[in-house]
């Protein structure tokens, strides 16, 4: 190949830059990114970023004296994909040729309808974003976070060690049962009413009302609550609509094999926005972690300078972790299809403890709040197993 087009410049792409230099890539290499900044990291925006305990420096993905003698398309969209051509294309006419195409183009966080324009209500999604609620939450106030997944809940936990007064409303019976399981994220969200934030569950959000600026939440069973600020959590669709009609096939994102291949011969995608087969469950999975987006694109990489030879190995169950309320929580594996859930260490009354999820006996998943030292054991006992 004598030119790779990476199409996304956040972490899932500058490490997909990485392992094409790597492993001897020494073409022309182009990163197209839609933001205008360099790539950053985006865990801290929802914790010390947003806290103000460290700057924008302190994103840097980048080291200092990095040079992956890439050309770097900042601050410009991608439009569309021609394989035919086999370019892509961008909103300021710009075409960029490449012999093999790398998508890790990301997600976007989704809003509530009727909302733009009206004062006072974020997402948290970009480092820009980032900015503007971070200067908000400063003024203080009555904060209502709609949505109590991970996002939202870390939202919740910064805005309430700066002292402002906050309310989490979920439409769900308990927050995070999805990727926790019932029981268990009971116990993780109650860390929401330890620190007195109030968490109202099972009711959906009617709108928001307010003139120019938003002054309250009104929820679907007529109560009205007052808020100064909204964040809207509510989760995040793959950035993939500028690849309809490429050949690329789409679903919950890029449909791509194990390895990140899609459809279309020398295009993978990495990232937020792939939806890679996972042969353990048997089904397409998207995998929205920080860990993802920087170990999976070295597959993805391989498959791409190695197109038709045989695909590496099953990648690792995906793990990711959240800071909230000064409890660090992880998890690596999958919830859903498990048959148990057994403490191992430690009490969850405590806010500390070990839990494993097994399905006919065998370990799936691993849940930890603290115990950090047993966790990284279960962690890589899962992914032996799976190797």
């Amino acid at each position: 190949m004598r030119t790779v087009a990476v199409v996304g410049a956040s972490l899932a792409g500058l490490s997909a830059a990485r392992a094409l230099r790597k492993r001897g890539y020494d073409g022309r290499l182009v990163v197209i990114g839609d933001e205008p900044h360099r790539p950053y990291d985006r865990p801290p925006l929802s914790k010390d970023f947003l806290a103000g305990a460290i700057g924008e420096t302190d994103l840097a993905l980048e080291a200092e004296d990095e040079d992956l003698q890439a050309e770097w398309l900042l601050g410009v969209r991608a439009t569309g994909l021609d394989s035919a051509e086999r370019a892509v294309r961008l909103a300021d006419g710009r075409t960029v040729r490449a012999d093999g195409v790398v998508i890790a183009t990301g997600a976007v966080a989704r809003t509530l309808p009727g909302t733009d324009g009206l004062a006072g209500v974020h997402t948290l999604r970009t480092l820009d974003d980032a900015r503007a609620l971070r200067d908000q939450l400063a003024l203080g106030g009555r904060l209502v976070v709609i949505g109590g997944g991970f996002i939202g809940a870390e939202v919740a936990s910064t805005a309430y060690a700066l002292g402002l007064d906050v309310t989490v409303v979920e439409a769900a019976p308990t927050p995070l049962a999805g990727p926790l399981g019932e029981v268990m994220a009971g116990v993780v969200s109650a860390l929401h009413a330890d620190h007195g934030v109030r968490l109202l569950c099972g009711v959906g959000v009617k709108g928001l009302s307010g003139g120019n600026r938003v002054d309250a939440v009104l929820l679907e069973d007529g109560r009205s609550i007052p808020a100064d600020t909204v964040v809207v959590g509510v989760g995040a669709r793959p950035c993939v609509e500028w690849l309809e009609g490429s050949g690329v096939a789409l679903g919950d994102g890029v449909t791509c094999g194990a390895d990140g291949r899609t459809s279309l011969a020398g295009v993978v995608a990495v990232g937020d926005c792939a939806s890679w087969y996972d042969p353990r469950a048997g089904v397409h999975r998207r995998v929205e972690h920080w860990t993802g987006a920087r170990e999976r694109p070295d597959a993805a990489v391989a498959a791409l300078l190695s197109w038709g030879a045989a695909a590496p190995g099953v990648p690792r169950p995906p793990y990711f972790w959240s800071d909230q309320y000064g409890v660090r929580i992880q998890f690596a594996g999958h919830a859903a299809g498990a048959d148990s859930v057994t403490v191992e260490e430690g009490a969850p009354g405590d806010r500390d403890f070990l839990a494993v999820y097994r399905r006919a006996g065998d370990p799936v998943a691993v849940l930890a709040m603290g115990r950090q030292r047993l966790f990284t054991r279960w962690r890589k006992q899962l992914a032996a197993a799976t190797v």
